[in-house]
């Protein structure tokens, strides 16, 4: 039968920068996005307003997100990070970001552990980006042993960061060569770093969903914000098959997760959380459903990350220009002057199950 082997002892001889550029490769030149599961909004549509009343000039898709104003709201999401190839990808992020005066990420700074090699990947992204929120990034399991939170703390500190992401990424971590599978004390190591952090603290995803459950945990334990991060997008199962030699296994969980639509509903429900909709946002279009549904903000990785790939900081102005612009449509087309005014009752219907 299949011997599966997860090879704890594999960290030691890889580095995580290594692992970081493996990452990138893949994402750019493999097939890595879900292959059966959609996000889910296809099964939604907007009631069109044949007399919107509204002048789409009027039509505003601004937002006030982590004190400070945006364009529209969007950020492109954490995804590197700690390697000498991400110098480059956060620099062109960073000024396109801040030219078109959205939110961003970075990648996991757990790098930032094992060395400072990379600082410059995650310090300059303040550098070129001096005004807009910028979000830091480290693993739940990574907050859970961390042995004192001054290392997380200088996190924070390294990018200035606006509001710190802790990501779970359990199928992930098992797939991994040498993933971290103890998942262990994470809703304790947040509920510390939520009363010593000085920012506000983001649960997200990385690809497979929050249900409402473990949503409502994290927000007791005081964080502020779910990036949901669901199915339909991005499968780190199908990234982590090109990795291991347990390929054939890693494939078999390619389509895991709740789809970002239904991630959106369920946490919905959950009182006091801000949710982040992310997972399979491809258009203006998907943003303006997934705020429809509930979300305050929208993130994207890969298509950012295959946008400065192939044409640098201009490419994704232009993308992120195209976005803002559809989603200026919808809200002309729905007689929507402003984002919260999509969310009124019947401007958005569910057209199947």
């Amino acid at each position: 039968g299949l011997n599966i082997e997860f090879f704890p002892g594999e960290r030691s001889i890889m580095s995580i920068s290594k692992r970081k550029k493996d990452h990138l490769n893949i994402a750019l030149n493999r097939d890595v996005e879900f292959r059966n599961k959609t996000t889910g909004f296809e099964n939604y549509d907007f009631l069109h307003c044949a007399a919107p009343e509204l002048n789409i000039k009027d039509a505003d898709t601004s937002v006030q997100f982590l004190n400070k104003k945006l364009s529209m709201p969007f950020m492109v999401s954490g995804m590197t990070g700690g390697c000498k190839e991400a110098v480059s990808i956060n620099r062109s992020i960073a000024q396109a970001c801040a030219e078109e005066s959205v939110a961003m990420g970075v990648g996991s700074e757990r790098q930032l552990f094992e060395n400072s090699d990379f600082i410059e990947s995650y310090t300059i992204v303040r550098k070129y980006a001096p005004k807009i929120p910028v979000i830091g990034n480290i693993g739940g399991v990574q907050l859970a042993e961390a042995d004192n939170f001054d290392k997380i703390s200088r996190l924070i500190d390294v990018i200035e960061a606006d509001a710190m992401a802790v990501h779970l990424n359990p199928l992930q971590e098992l797939l991994q060569p040498g993933g971290d599978v103890n998942f262990s004390d994470i809703l304790k190591a947040v509920e510390t770093l939520s009363k010593s952090a000085g920012v506000p603290v983001i649960i997200k995803e990385i690809g497979c969903g929050i249900s409402e459950e473990i949503a409502g945990k994290f927000i007791d334990a005081g964080a502020e914000y779910i990036d949901v991060a669901g199915a339909g997008g991005t499968s780190w199962a199908a990234i982590e098959s090109y990795r291991t030699k347990n390929s054939i296994f890693a494939d078999s969980f390619r389509d895991w997760g709740i789809s970002t639509a239904v991630s959106i509903e369920m946490v919905k429900r959950i009182k006091g959380a801000g949710i982040i909709a992310s997972g399979g946002i491809r258009s203006g279009i998907d943003m303006a459903k997934a705020l429809a549904l509930g979300a305050q903000m929208c993130g994207a990785a890969l298509p950012a990350l295959k946008a400065v790939s192939s044409g640098g900081n201009e490419k994704l102005i232009g993308m992120i220009g195209l976005w803002r612009m559809q989603l200026k449509t919808v809200l002309f087309l729905t007689g929507s002057k402003k984002i919260e005014h999509l969310q009124r009752e019947g401007v958005c219907y569910k057209i199947r199950n």
